[in-house]
Formats: structure tokens, sequence, C-alpha cells
């Protein structure tokens, strides 16, 4: 598994003398580039597909006014996206009209790379996620759906970094992160008919017919990966004074909406759990919203034989 995190871009650019140096760009710079059929670009965007932000071209539309007209649209329905304009004579913002601006966070030029390169690591991978937290990470949630649900196969694919934050599924659970060197969330999401679909084929749950067992084996699988990520990384370290900040959580449930009250991206695990005798598989994704405080030049892993004795009990945090 790669430790370095990707990030899904959506490519709004169908000039052909740029694809190929676009498509270069994403593959040398830990992009996954995304196509959408012209017409369908707010549909794609109003579903729950993961982005990081949009490189958009200022001659996609068929005419400058068309163009301004879906930048506008595309910012109302995800205005958290950093979108990044291509342009052909200048790489700035400056002459664009007051009202289509404030969309872009950021432009460039095709044959100046290099103010991309700084837009990308300015506005999608603005925070540091050290490759040792990340590949914890995967094992601690992967060992611990592994052994929740032991007659499926969990498979996981390379974590990535977003910037939206669409809720996914009905079922998601938060717990709140708070050390020496992090402070915010771990979001756990998941649909709720895979796993009541798959608790009568596979006795996953003693009473999967009700919801309460659902919910209470999502705090369980929560429960445990918070609690092999405090052993591993946090222990007993005295917080700092950053944990006195609160901000508040906005949740729009209209529109699949969460709000940790910060722009720094979300680090994103996609876990796939398959049946094979019956043929089906879901999805489980698990964030982690370091959006109160993060210093990764802070971060150490605890020594493996403690965290050991932690998690079997033998040795307890004082």
């Amino acid at each position: 598994m790669n430790d370095t995190p990707v990030s899904k871009i959506l490519v709004l650019d169908h000039n052909p003398v740029h694809a190929s140096r676009i498509k270069q760009f994403c593959d040398d710079h830990n992009l996954v580039a995304h196509k959408v059929r012209r017409g369908s670009e707010i549909a794609v965007l109003r579903t729950n597909i993961d982005l990081g932000g949009i490189l958009f071209a200022e001659d996609y539309s068929d005419t400058p006014a068309d163009t301004v007209r879906l930048a506008l649209q595309i910012h109302a329905a995800r205005p958290e996206l950093p979108i990044i304009i291509r342009r052909e004579k200048q790489a700035t913002l400056d002459d664009l009209p007051d009202n289509v601006r404030h969309v872009f966070c950021g432009a460039y030029q095709a044959n100046d790379m290099a103010a991309l390169v700084k837009l990308i690591g300015e506005y999608i991978f603005c925070l540091v996620y050290p490759n040792a937290l990340v590949r914890g990470i995967s094992d601690i949630a992967q060992a611990v759906l592994s052994d929740e649900f032991d007659t499926l196969k969990v498979s996981m694919s390379t974590p990535y970094i977003v910037q939206d934050r669409v809720i996914f599924g009905e079922l998601f659970s938060l717990i709140q992160l708070e050390g020496s060197w992090c402070r915010g969330y771990m979001m756990l999401q998941s649909e709720e008919d895979p796993l009541l679909d798959l608790s009568g084929s596979a006795g996953i749950f003693e009473s999967a017919e009700t919801i309460r067992a659902v919910n209470a084996r999502l705090s369980d699988i929560t429960n445990r990966i918070w609690g092999a990520f405090k052993s591993r990384y946090i222990g007993d370290q005295q917080t700092s004074a950053a944990a006195f900040i609160q901000i508040p959580l906005i949740v729009n449930h209209k529109h699949r909406y969460i709000s940790f009250g910060s722009e720094n991206p979300q680090l994103c695990f996609r876990f796939e759990l398959t049946d094979a005798i019956a043929g089906r598989s879901w999805e489980f994704f698990a964030r982690f919203i370091f959006s109160l405080n993060w210093s990764p030049e802070d971060f150490k892993e605890i020594d493996s034989e403690v965290a050991d004795l932690v998690n079997s009990g033998e040795l307890e945090l004082f």
C-alpha cells in the first residue's frame, strides 16, 4: 500500500493540447484525475464523490458567459472545493469580473505548471500527514473491520485527501481525538441497508432486525479503532492550550453536509467489505479531521511493545 495519500480531483478541461500534460502532472503529484460528461457537471457534484479540488479551464464551455455561469453553479453546489482555473494569457484572477473572481482560489497557465504545483500544495495538500501515521491508521482500521466482520474479505484503497464535507450513507459516528500534537475527530460512515442485509446471510448481528443492533455494532467499531489509535499515538500525553478551543459542528441532513468549522483537508480511508458467497460488497469509510489542532512535527509513535500491552489490558494508562 502507498503510505502517501492521494487526492481525487475533477478536471473540467476538454482541450486536447493540454490533456496529456495535465494527466502527467496528476500522476506526478499524487492526484487522481476524473473527467465528467459535459452537461453532467452539477449532477456529478451533487453525488457523494469525494474530491480534493477542481481544475477548470477558462474555455471549458462554448462561450465565456457559459463558463462564468457554470463556475458560479459549481461554487454554489460545492463551495468548500478549491477551484483552480487554467488561463490562456495570464495566471491571475485580477481581470475577472467581481461576481466570479471569488469562485476561484488561483490561476495557472499550461506552460507554467510551477504555479499549479504551488496552488495544489496550498489548497489540497496543505497538511502533512506522516507516513507512519497513515500506515498505522490503515493497519488499525483494517484489523478491526476484519475482526468484526470475520466472514467477509476486507480490502482497502489508497488513503486520500478531500476538501469536501459530504456525508456518505445513512450512518455515521463521531468521536473526538485529542493529544498534544493533534485535536479533532474521527468519523466512520456506512450505508445502513448492507449492514441489515449482511446480518441475515452472514450472521454478523445477533439482533440484526433492529436498528439498535446496527447502531451498537457501529459504536463498537468506533470505540475499537479509537482505542487502538489512542494507545498507539496519544497515550497519556498532556493536551496543549489549544484543547480549550471549541468550534461548532454544522450538519445539514437535507444536503448530506457536515462542517467541522475548519478549511483543513480530511484524511480518508475507504474499505470494501466483500461477501464472496453472496457475491456482493459494500463500502465503509473512515475520516480523520484534525480541525482544532495539528502539529505533525510533534507526532511520534508510542513504542509498539507498550501499545500491545495497553491493548491487551496488561498495562493501563495512569
